[in-house]
């Protein structure tokens, strides 16, 4: 820079900038509950975040056929809503290869974010899944990461979709799974389901180490990634 000279302006972030966080399943009381959890993420010159779901998906992701086939409706409602990011809402990360083949646009999946952050908060992590059915689709996720051994284990509720977003309900069986990861060695806990957005507050304070909302932590690699882009 010259002598005397001004520094340059600050690039304005793009006023249209949006990321699209999609829940695959129809459930609107688990949509809600990811709006409620990815709400803080709103600021001035931060992308904002629009909340769908996918009306004809199922109204829970419990088995491999739940999984496959959310796949197709994935790509379509990609390919049809422009955006700079996208959050495939479910916390065992349907269709995210499938969809990356339609968008040039980052696609993110809370399983995969929620180990990540897991692992910059301790050495080890639980995890208290949805279903029994839905640990080896999980498992998955893990051995494509290399991180299997990091997992404590994992603790399925085995509770239908509408008893776990009540805000009351399976909050107290939440926190003794999350408690009962603790004992057994887990530094980080992670909610295994969308569906338990409303309780990840509450669970942190029980079990005494920090609780990863997989929604919060996709919002947050989403963000990261479309203000990187502007530079």
């Amino acid at each position: 820079m010259a002598c005397g000279a001004l520094p340059a302006a600050p690039k304005m972030p793009p006023m249209n900038e949006r990321i699209l966080l999609i829940n695959p399943n129809c459930s609107l009381s688990c949509t809600q509950g990811i709006a409620a959890a990815v709400a803080p993420f709103a600021a001035p010159g931060l992308p904002r975040i629009d909340v769908t779901r996918l009306e004809e998906g199922p109204p829970a992701i419990i088995t491999w056929r739940d999984w496959y086939g959310v796949a197709e409706p994935l790509c379509r409602r990609v390919a049809a809503e422009p955006a700079d990011a996208y959050i495939i809402g479910c916390v065992s990360d349907p269709g995210i290869e499938a969809v990356r083949m339609v968008t040039d646009k980052p696609v993110f999946g809370p399983l995969r974010c929620s180990i990540a952050a897991a692992l910059n908060r301790g050495d080890t992590f639980g995890l208290i899944a949805f279903t029994d059915k839905s640990k080896p689709r999980q498992r998955r996720v893990l051995q494509a990461m290399g991180v299997e051994a990091r997992m404590v284990t994992s603790i399925a509720l085995n509770l239908d979709m509408e008893v776990l977003t009540d805000p009351v309900a399976p909050r107290a069986r939440i926190a003794e799974v999350a408690r009962e990861l603790v004992a057994l060695g887990a530094e980080a806990v992670i909610l295994g389901c969308a569906g338990m957005a409303h309780h990840r507050a509450a669970t942190e304070d029980a079990c005494g180490v920090p609780v990863i909302e997989p929604s919060q932590a996709a919002a947050a690699q989403a963000i990261l990634a479309v203000v990187a882009a502007r530079v």
